[in-house]
């Protein structure tokens, strides 16, 4: 399997890769305008010729058939041309010795703390390669980018997890909370937010906290939790030193995940080295191994071994690189 940048030659596969993924990934909408506009900034963005405010990265996984069978991507720092909004969980306390009363209330405050961070977003996979080290490959494939160019990337970085919702797509935190202020469903909210269009968020959504408290149980129980197929996502991004640090999405209250750039495993850990192509042997670990392209970059994982500043795989592994022995790669364990 092979990871690399997308281009326009991939719109065909990335429109049906949104139609399979249906309502919940609103940041790579089922439509060839919108989808089309999307490519011609990510390929100016790998190009660098994008401002990192406007820095629009998306990565696809390609099957040995050519079908587009994945995707992640990274906005190199969100929130600085429109509003990026969260919700940061707080606490209020109310308390009188004289009554006896003492109580807790989570607190929800409506803030843009995140502006700035880059956000990674767009991770899909079809079903069928939800297995193996391919959710690993596709998602981390992205911290091999960062490490290669950390000029256009922020010290924070960030990833809004999807939040519980029904087999309907219908949201407990949303129908608690959002519906009494925008008056409309929770998919239709969630993808005007996913197609750029977050002016309304600051024209309906209360300034004020709220408190947690008034929520149904339903909603409560949601927030900072994530939809059950992204389950796995999570679990792979915290490999790499993600955590929940209390800001949730404003919609459906799933957890945002962040940790430092420079904390984020695949990064502090991976090294570059000669690649050599030989025999990996009985020693051999699976290795996510990078190109170090921009426009052409290209990331695999595979059996490798280090030996003396190089990397040892096998011929096919550089092939699906397109290098040569001798060539500097990027590489770091895939799991650890």
């Amino acid at each position: 399997m092979l990871v690399r940048a997308a281009c326009q030659q991939d719109l065909e596969g990335l429109v049906a890769l949104a139609v399979s993924a249906g309502g919940g990934l609103t940041s790579l909408p089922a439509s060839e305008e919108k989808l089309h506009e999307r490519l011609v900034q990510i390929e100016r963005s790998f190009a660098g010729a994008a401002m990192q405010a406007d820095a629009d990265y998306l990565l696809v996984m390609e099957a040995p058939d050519g079908r587009i069978v994945g995707s992640s991507g990274m906005l190199g720092a969100a929130g600085l041309r429109e509003p990026w909004y969260s919700y940061r969980m707080g606490l209020t306390v109310a308390a009188s010795s004289e009554l006896g009363v003492y109580r807790q209330h989570p607190t929800l405050f409506l803030v843009n703390d995140l502006t700035g961070a880059t956000a990674l977003c767009s991770y899909f996979l079809v079903p069928e390669f939800r297995c193996g080290d391919f959710p690993r490959l596709l998602s981390k494939a992205r911290f091999m980018f960062m490490a290669d160019a950390p000029q256009d990337f922020s010290e924070r970085v960030v990833v809004e997890m999807r939040g519980v919702s029904d087999a309907d797509e219908r949201s407990p935190f949303w129908d608690s909370l959002g519906q009494h202020f925008f008056r409309m469903d929770f998919a239709r909210a969630d993808y005007l937010t996913g197609i750029g269009n977050k002016a309304f968020i600051a024209e309906m959504m209360p300034k004020f906290p709220l408190y947690a408290c008034f929520l149904s149980q339903a909603a409560r129980d949601a927030i900072g939790q994530v939809h059950p197929d992204s389950e796995a996502g999570r679990l792979v991004l915290e490999e790499e030193g993600m955590r929940y640090q209390g800001y949730i999405d404003i919609f459906d209250g799933g957890a945002t995940l962040e940790a430092q750039r420079g904390q984020i495993r695949a990064i502090r850990d991976s090294r570059t080295l000669l690649l050599a192509i030989g025999t990996p042997g009985d020693e051999a670990q699976p290795y996510l191994i990078s190109n170090r392209g921009r426009e052409n970059c290209r990331m695999i994982s595979a059996p490798a071994r280090v030996a003396a500043g190089t990397l040892v795989v096998a011929a096919e592994s550089a092939e699906r690189l397109k290098l040569r022995a001798g060539t500097l790669v990027r590489a770091v364990s895939l799991t650890s």
